[in-house]
C-alpha cells in the first residue's frame, strides 16, 4: 500500500471513534486513513485525545508539531518496535571513537556540499571547501567547512530567484520571505527524516555531525543535511520561479516574516509533490520516490555501522 503524508494546517483535534482516527474542527469531522499514511504534520493548534494516541502508537504513526512560525517544536514518537541492541551498541561505538565519528560527520557534509553544487547546476564550485573538509581533524572543523559552503551556496542561491531578494541566511526569526521558506522547509524535512528513522533500527538520538541532545533527535539533523539542497531548496526555486508563491502569501510581524496559512498550503503541496516524485535508482534499477531515498540512506548507515558496507552519501545525478 502506498503511504502518504497527512498535513493539518487549521486548528482542531485528533479523536478516535472505534478504530477510526478523525480530525475534528469547527467545520466537522474528517476521517484520516491511518493505515495508509507515513506521518501526520500538525501546522495548526492541535490537541490529541488519549484514545487517538493509543491508535497512533498501535499503527506506528508519528505526529510532528510546528508552531505558528513553522518551526518544529516536537513529535509524538511511538514506542520503537524495531529496537536492536546490537545496532545501538554499534551506534554508540561509532560516536565514541573519534575516527569513526569523524568519517560519518565528513560523509554527511560531503554529501550536502556536492548536492549544493548540483542544485545550482555547477554555477558555484566547492573544490577548496571539499579539500579542507578532507583535511579536517575534528567535528568543529567539519562544521566550519559546512558553514563556509552553506554561506557560499546561499550567496549564489539568491541570484537564481525571480522577484524575491535573498542575500544571507537568517533563522530565528526569518528576516524575509526566502528565509521563511527555508526555515519552514528545513523543519518539514527534519520531521520527514525522523519518520523514516522510526521505521529502521537506528536510534535517532545518537548522531555524529550534530551533538546528541536530550531535546532533539539529532541523527535526523545529520541525515537531513544531505537532502536539503534538492528537496527543500529546489521546492523553493520551483515555487518562486514559476510565480506560484507571492508576497501576499507571507505575513510580517515585529519578529520577522512567516508564511501565512495560504502560503503554507502552497508550500506543503509542492513539498509533498517533491517527496512523491520518483527517479530511476541506479543501483536498484527501479523508480523510487524522494521520500524512499531518505529511508534508503538510513539503511546504508545501518550497513556501515554493522560493518557490512562503507557509507557513502547520496549525491544526486539528475
Amino acid at each position: 500500500m502506498k503511504r502518504k503524508n497527512f498535513y493539518i494546517v487549521s486548528d482542531g483535534r485528533l479523536i478516535r471513534r472505534e478504530n477510526t482516527l478523525y480530525f475534528e474542527n469547527e467545520n466537522g469531522k474528517k476521517p484520516i486513513p491511518i493505515n495508509s499514511i507515513h506521518a501526520i504534520y500538525a501546522l495548526g493548534s492541535l490537541s490529541v485525545t488519549s484514545k487517538a494516541l493509543s491508535l497512533l502508537a498501535k499503527e506506528g504513526v508519528c505526529v510532528h508539531f510546528f508552531n505558528r512560525y513553522g518551526f518544529y517544536v516536537g513529535s509524538f514518537y511511538p514506542r520503537e518496535t524495531l529496537v536492536s541492541g546490537d545496532l545501538i551498541v554499534k551506534q554508540v561505538e561509532h560516536y565514541l571513537d573519534k575516527d569513526k565519528r569523524l568519517y560519518l560527520a565528513k560523509s554527511f557534509v560531503e554529501g550536502a556540499i556536492k548536492n549544493m553544487e548540483r542544485a545550482l547546476s555547477g554555477k558555484v564550485g566547492f573544490e577548496d571547501v571539499l579539500a579542507e573538509l578532507e583535511k579536517a581533524d575534528g567535528i568543529r572543523e567539519v562544521m566550519g567547512c559546512e558553514a563556509l559552503a552553506r554561506q557560499r551556496y546561499y550567496s549564489a542561491f539568491g541570484s537564481t530567484l525571480k522577484g524575491f531578494e535573498f542575500e544571507f541566511r537568517s533563522r530565528r526569526p526569518p528576516k524575509n520571505e526566502v528565509n521563511a521558506m527555508i526555515s519552514f522547509g528545513n523543519s518539514l524535512l527534519y520531521s520527514v527524516v525522523l519518520s523514516e528513522l522510526y521505521h529502521t533500527q537506528l536510534n535517532p538520538a545518537i548522531s555524529y555531525l550534530h551533538e546528541p541532545s536530550e531535546r532533539r533527535f539529532s541523527l535526523a539533523l545529520d541525515i537531513a543535511e544531505i537532502f536539503k539542497p534538492f528537496i527543500v531548496d529546489r521546492t523553493i526555486l520551483y515555487l518562486v520561479n514559476k510565480g506560484m508563491i507571492k508576497r501576499e502569501d507571507f505575513e510580517r510581524d515585529l519578529e520577522g516574516v512567516l508564511l501565512n496559512e495560504n502560503g503554507k498550503r502552497k508550500f506543503l503541496k509542492a513539498f509533498n509533490e517533491k517527496l512523491e516524485s520518483t527517479i530511476k535508482h541506479r543501483r536498484l534499477k527501479r523508480n523510487v520516490s524522494y521520500q524512499r531515498l531518505i529511508r534508503l540512506e538510513c539503511y546504508k548507515l545501518v550497513k556501515h555501522l554493522l560493518g557490512v558496507e562503507e557509507f557513502r552519501p547520496l549525491v544526486i545525478w539528475w
